[in-house]
């Protein structure tokens, strides 16, 4: 084992009480968040993601960013040993407004030195967050204070500029609102963050060096577990797309035609907006899509690559078969078995890797029984719905919100 794998371990081992946030804790920072964007006018909501809260100190808008080992579950069952931010992977999503000045004081948890690079955004070259070369490396147990005024507007991100750490998590969105809203309005803004993860099954560390992966993920959750998007019929959404990863990735969308209005670093104008239900999300881009969501039904958002829609798909080590010790060799064909402690955990759709228990939630509410058997890797839904099922989901929502419930009571709850 390398001295920096063995680092990691213990230091995920050390971190992990000091980074796992309770249900409550999460509620309260969901509240604050809320309440620090309400201004917005359309704020953009991140699935399964916070939004980074900030304070004003003499008109400058001040975040706390913390780089650090987490704990990130991307199904049930599987939980990965992730670097992210503030406890997550992604980290959570700032937000802020063109002609802001903004300062983000960056703590460095990681046992590793690094740097954060404000993906897309024109600053000042000390403020670019390249070690090395545009400051110094912010080594671990030390602060970092980035500060500059917002030129822009639209669908950005921040990430390490250290390769491998990028490998392993560290990403999250940055969106800088206009200081006029776009034109036509949108009722619903999305932020959805591409990364995927070499992860064997008996190993809970992503191989940063990989070059093949077997599990992608949207917002760190891959499908079934990724929240679905919840609008309600005739809305106009957008949704925006942020790729970091050594693929890209073809999104497609069911049952409409969307246009894209929105590319890394500004929004295009109308009139060349290129109508499709496919867009190439490339490595390091962003794509912003919208459309009108005039017909009812849970309609699919995908990568559309065929492993990126599945879980644990890899052909590093494949499935390994011997005869039961009782059995001749003959026997083989008539009694197979799976070697223990090899792979055998692929997650194939089908009825029998349906979880519709395991990943219960206020968005998944009326769904047809066994639908997660078949929402896998890269994948998520689009709910459309008449008012009054939107209204119900909105009500669970609430109602375990203000409960505060842990997620068993919550689907107790739901069941009745």
């Amino acid at each position: 084992m390398t001295p920096r794998r063995s680092f990691f371990r213990s230091v995920l081992g050390l971190a992990a009480g000091s980074v796992a946030l309770s249900n409550l804790a999460r509620g309260q920072q969901a509240a604050a968040n809320r309440q620090a964007n309400s201004g917005l006018a359309v704020p953009v909501m991140t699935p399964d993601i916070d939004d980074l809260p900030f304070t004003i100190d003499g008109g400058v808008k001040v975040f706390h960013l913390t780089a650090e080992p987490v704990k990130q579950t991307v199904v049930p069952g599987r939980t990965f040993d992730l670097w992210g931010f503030n406890g997550s992977a992604p980290g959570p999503t700032i937000q802020a407004t063109e002609g802001d000045r903004i300062r983000i004081v960056f703590d460095n948890h990681l046992p590793e030195p690094t740097g954060i690079h404000w993906h897309g955004l024109e600053l000042p070259i000390e403020m670019d967050g390249v070690p090395g070369v545009s400051q110094n490396l912010i080594m671990p147990g030390r602060r970092f204070v980035y500060e500059f005024d917002l030129r822009q507007n639209g669908t950005f991100f921040y990430h390490s500029h250290m390769a491998m750490q990028e490998m392993v998590g560290m990403l999250g969105g940055f969106i800088i609102h206009p200081k006029t809203a776009y034109a036509p309005r949108a009722d619903k803004d999305y932020l959805l963050q591409l990364q995927e993860y070499a992860v064997l099954p008996n190993s809970a560390i992503p191989n940063s060096m990989k070059m093949e992966f077997n599990w992608l993920t949207l917002n760190g959750k891959a499908g079934p577990a990724s929240t679905p998007l919840v609008v309600k019929q005739g809305d106009r959404v957008r949704v925006r797309i942020v790729n970091l990863g050594m693929d890209h990735h073809p999104v497609h969308l069911h049952g409409f035609t969307f246009w894209e209005t929105g590319r890394e670093g500004a929004r295009q104008p109308e009139a060349i907006w290129p109508r499709g239900n496919t867009t190439l999300v490339g490595v390091a881009q962003a794509r912003d899509i919208e459309f009108i969501a005039d017909r009812a039904g849970d309609w699919m958002l995908h990568c559309h690559l065929p492993h990126h829609m599945m879980n644990q798909m890899s052909s590093n080590v494949g499935p390994m078969t011997r005869p039961p010790i009782t059995k001749s060799m003959d026997a083989l064909e008539e009694n197979v078995t799976q070697a223990p402690l090899f792979p055998q955990d692929a997650y194939m759709e089908s009825p029998a890797m349906a979880m519709d228990k395991a990943v219960e939630k206020p968005e998944t509410y009326g769904l047809p029984p066994g639908w997660s058997g078949f929402v896998g890797g890269m994948m998520t839904l689009v709910r459309v719905m008449p008012s009054e099922q939107y209204q119900k989901i909105l009500d669970l929502k609430s109602k375990q919100r203000a409960q505060g419930l842990p997620e068993d009571r919550a689907k107790e709850d739901r069941a009745k």
